[in-house]
This record gives structure tokens, C-alpha cells and sequence, in this order.
């Protein structure tokens, strides 16, 4: 018979359960949407409701490799997040604003 997870971790070495901590965490930093999404206990049926498409779509593009940049970022929105691209260097990272919503105002736009 299985024993739950919390009886093993028990039995776990602090070190093992920092290893595995660590490991855990690290995993979750990178992830598919599909695995995204069930992380924030959201189903594709929620999904789908925010995006105004059936339950079939969202499983659609959570399978997909290649999409547009709006619809990652709509499909994000819709888990309450946003989407953020970076270009990473030898000698640094530059935030990419070219895709930032067009609907927020810059902060030279802004009212003082």
C-alpha cells in the first residue's frame, strides 16, 4: 500500500527534504500553461469563461508551441497575471517593452 508524501517526508534527512524543497521550487519557475494553470487551481472550463471560448480552445492552446504574444498574454491575464519578456545577455538583461498593453499610458503620458 502507498504511504501519503507527509509520512515519507517525515522519514526524509533535513538535508534530502532541503534538496527536494529547492528541486520543487525550481520546477515550479518553469512549467507549461497546462501545468501553470492547475498550479493556480484554475480549470480550463475558468479559463475559457474569462476568454469568451469553449472549454476545447483552451485545451487547444495550452498543447500549442507557437502562438501569437497577445494570446499568451490574454491567456495570462485571464490566470490574473501578466506577461513580461526579457532578453537575456552574457553581460545582461533588457525588459522588452514592445509588447506592453497599448491601453496603459506610458509614464511620460501621464498627468503630474
Amino acid at each position: 500500500m502507498a504511504k501519503p508524501f507527509r509520512v515519507l517526508r517525515e522519514r526524509m534527512s533535513p538535508e534530502a527534504r532541503a534538496r527536494a524543497d529547492a528541486k520543487a521550487q525550481a520546477m515550479m519557475k518553469e512549467m507549461p500553461l497546462a501545468g501553470l494553470r492547475q498550479a493556480r487551481k484554475l480549470s480550463q472550463e475558468q479559463i475559457a469563461a474569462t476568454l469568451h471560448v469553449g472549454q476545447a480552445s483552451v485545451s487547444k492552446l495550452e498543447r500549442q508551441t507557437d502562438m501569437y504574444l497577445s494570446t499568451l498574454r490574454n491567456f495570462l491575464k485571464a490566470m490574473g497575471g501578466d506577461l513580461e519578456i526579457t532578453a537575456r545577455f552574457a553581460d545582461g538583461a533588457v525588459r522588452i517593452t514592445l509588447f506592453e498593453d497599448l491601453d496603459e499610458p506610458s509614464p511620460a503620458e501621464t498627468p503630474a
